[in-house]
């Protein structure tokens, strides 16, 4: 069974290397503070930035809870990660799918290109899988979408 990736398409209004270091720098500020697989709400969520790093979130007493890692670190236009989160939302080291974010120069913004392929590797659950993930990804990215405006805003008017 092959389960279609998952794309979503969000067009901002900032430089390549900008949107690239808003989405892999600030992710703990602009993801929804309801999408959290650790056992307390997360006061970051971080991508350490290299080929082989962790991507994980913090809470505000230190644990640390992994998502995955990544398998291509390449700013400003692209980075690939693990997403190492199963079926009931866990973390599992066995258990990949990836996610390939790009950032493309468009006009004076950036066409920022998300894609979560490898899905029946969910097995059994991937299309119910791949529906609820569709439907998460697209709140995200638009949330993405609106952090960088606000961003951007915020920093004209300093």
């Amino acid at each position: 069974m092959t389960i279609a990736p998952i794309v979503k398409v969000v067009d901002v209004k900032a430089p390549p290397a900008r949107a690239f270091d808003l989405f892999t720098g600030r992710m703990g500020a602009w993801w929804p503070k309801a999408m959290s697989i650790g056992g307390a709400p997360f006061a970051e969520i971080l991508i350490e930035p290299r080929t082989g790093g962790r991507w994980f979130e913090r809470s505000e007493d230190g644990v640390e809870t992994q998502w995955g890692r990544v398998l291509d670190w390449g700013p400003p236009g692209r980075v690939l990660l693990a997403w190492q989160i199963d079926g009931a939302f866990r973390y599992d080291p066995a258990f990949e799918t990836e996610l390939e974010l790009t950032f493309s120069a468009l006009g004076e913004g950036t066409r920022v290109t998300l894609e979560h392929r490898h899905l029946e590797r969910f097995g059994d659950s991937a299309e119910r899988l791949a529906g609820m993930l569709g439907g998460g990804w697209h709140g995200i990215m638009d949330g993405f979408g609106h952090f960088v405006a606000q961003s951007a805003e915020e920093e004209t008017h300093q």
